[in-house]
């Protein structure tokens, strides 16, 4: 990808960790008597949070998906598999690793709370399950496109089936990556349906981003869609529903918020796409290439992984709204402080990881 087209990708990565970062401390921290749809300034700010995951795991579908297919291009797409598992499933271990209640244990008190499943074990399993769809497809893009385009589809339309899933058989460790009865934020249906629309898009710039007009088609197809699927998808699926008599059709357009959702975040593309001229900023580009650390470091301090003692435990929820707003604003800023100066990219993460189990490997041979 050109560096023109990296400025999208990463301002797009940046907005989306700006603003779960945002999210997550008005929402841990604001006062529960605001928290009220007679606020004008509260429907706004939670209609544009309930955004920030579909355009995170979208972008994520995207950028990850885009360098595996220009791996086959460049000759070692047997190193991006590889790599994307490892990715994938440090990851995972991160995700684990933040819920971890160290001190508890050390106390002998254990939990099923450290099992839930949050954003980065989500993301983390995405990338697996790309991976091995690629292989699977015998890395032939055309067939690689068909299959994510439809399986996100599938995942939407059937998200009826498996909204109040429960799974009591199944071991904890499994069940919550599939069901919410046991707390996990996210689960990996339906949000893989967004990863896997990300994986779509992807094959698209791969497949036309070189052309004179693709960033105009690009953008305008966006948009188009993107207002289509807002004001437009629930009433298809009704039409559907009267063609076809298939009652789940019915039940997903009373309840369409994955459809308008991924609306939102095609829209937004379409914005950071046209205004890339504008946002060919380092801070942007640099916010982008630290989502990881960025993560990291803001839950550690909202919610005291690892010592129990965060702004959750020690404020909670009895901020007003303008010290909230004004808290935020100086929480992105003292997150963004220390990923900056204090941590690594999330490049350097994964190689020196890799590096790792190079050393593991050679040792054990």
């Amino acid at each position: 990808m050109s560096a023109n087209r990296l400025y999208f990708i990463d301002a797009v990565r940046a907005f989306a960790i700006l603003m779960m970062l945002q999210g997550h401390f008005i929402d841990t921290l604001l006062e529960t008597s605001y928290r009220s749809h007679n606020y004008t300034a509260f429907k706004v700010w939670e209609y544009f949070r309930g955004i920030t995951a579909p355009t995170f795991f979208t972008i994520s579908g995207l950028i990850f998906s885009y360098l595996l297919i220009r791996a086959k291009q460049n000759g070692t797409i047997k190193k991006r598999m590889h790599k994307g598992i490892i990715r994938g499933l440090m990851l995972i271990s991160i995700g684990y690793l933040l819920r971890a209640p160290i001190f508890e244990w050390l106390m002998g008190k254990f939990s099923n709370y450290f099992l839930v499943i949050d954003v980065l074990q989500c993301i983390g399993l995405s990338l697996i399950l790309i991976v091995c769809i690629y292989k699977l497809t015998l890395k032939k893009t055309l067939l690689f496109s068909i299959i994510m385009l439809l399986l996100g589809l599938a995942i939407f339309i059937t998200e009826p089936l498996y909204r109040y899933l429960e799974l009591p058989e199944v071991p904890i460790l499994i069940s919550n990556y599939l069901s919410k009865a046991n707390g996990s934020i996210f689960t990996i249906i339906p949000w893989f349906g967004y990863v896997a629309f990300g994986a779509f898009i992807a094959t698209l710039f791969y497949r036309y981003v070189e052309r004179p007009k693709f960033k105009t088609a690009i953008v305008s197809g966006f948009f188009v869609f993107g207002i289509a699927l807002i004001f437009g998808s629930s009433e298809v699926l009704m039409r559907l529903y009267y063609a076809l008599d298939i009652s789940i059709l019915k039940e997903v357009a009373y309840y369409n918020y994955l459809f308008t959702r991924l609306g939102n975040v095609l829209i937004l593309f379409s914005l950071f796409y046209l205004a890339e001229n504008y946002i060919k900023q380092p801070l942007i580009l640099k916010i982008g290439q630290k989502t990881l650390s960025i993560y990291v470091i803001h839950f550690i301090i909202i919610y005291g992984s690892f010592t129990g003692l965060g702004l959750h435990q020690l404020i909670g929820k009895t901020l007003e709204p303008w010290q909230a707003v004004i808290g935020a604003v100086l929480f992105l800023s003292v997150v963004c402080f220390i990923s900056f100066y204090y941590a690594k990219t999330n490049e350097f993460v994964y190689s020196n990881l890799q590096k790792i189990i190079d050393k593991i490997k050679k040792y054990t041979r």
